[in-house]
């Protein structure tokens, strides 16, 4: 097999981990052959298959696995044994570590966090500060920007929508917030007939 990448000498630190910068070895995807990516700790960080690629600033190290279609870029860095996969984007300032994984078509951007073993998946999308901790899953069409904090056991999915400083540790937190969301949209709507 033909490796889509190899470790230049170009190197960087976290801590007392050194990363070195990947360069593509033939072109793919949006990548062109000779262009500069992104900065890995190790072949085992990023997926020689797919179009997967680490670009800008973006770092990837530890146990973290990058593959599939996913993109990572900007100033984001994925850690521990976190997942990325699919064709997944993380830009921004994003963080994905611990045990969490990201897929699908799933979005993490701007100061978002996403760890322990949470999951985004689907077509969901985090942003702004947003936080998806502990066991917490999002999926389906799901946004969540803002400051909100959704962690424990909650579940957002479907075309749910969460901003602002809305904080969700359990799933029943978060079948309340949506009854409670849909009444005032319901609500709303109806005002703006009468």
């Amino acid at each position: 097999m033909t490796k889509k990448y190899s470790l230049t000498t170009n190197t960087t630190c976290i801590g007392e981990t050194v990363l070195y910068q990947i360069k593509c070895e033939y072109t793919f995807g949006a990548v062109l052959k000779g262009e500069l990516g992104g900065w890995i700790e190790k072949e085992g960080n990023l997926s020689q298959e797919g179009n997967a690629w680490v670009s800008g600033d973006a770092s990837v190290y530890g146990n973290a696995w990058v593959s599939g279609d996913a993109s990572v870029y900007g100033n984001a860095w994925i850690s521990g044994d976190a997942r990325v996969y699919g064709i997944a984007w993380i830009s921004g300032d994003a963080r994905v570590y611990g045990d969490a994984s990201v897929y699908g078509n799933a979005w993490i951007s701007g100061n978002a966090s996403v760890y322990g073993n949470a999951s985004v998946s689907g077509n969901a999308w985090i942003s702004g500060n947003a936080w998806i901790s502990g066991d917490a899953r999002v999926s389906g069409d799901a946004w969540i920007s803002g400051n909100a904090w959704i962690s424990g056991n909650a579940w957002i999915s479907g075309d749910a929508s969460v901003c602002c400083r809305h904080v969700f540790t359990t799933t029943k937190a978060v079948e309340m917030f949506v009854k409670y969301d849909k009444a005032i949209h319901e609500l709303m709507e109806k005002m703006q007939y009468d």
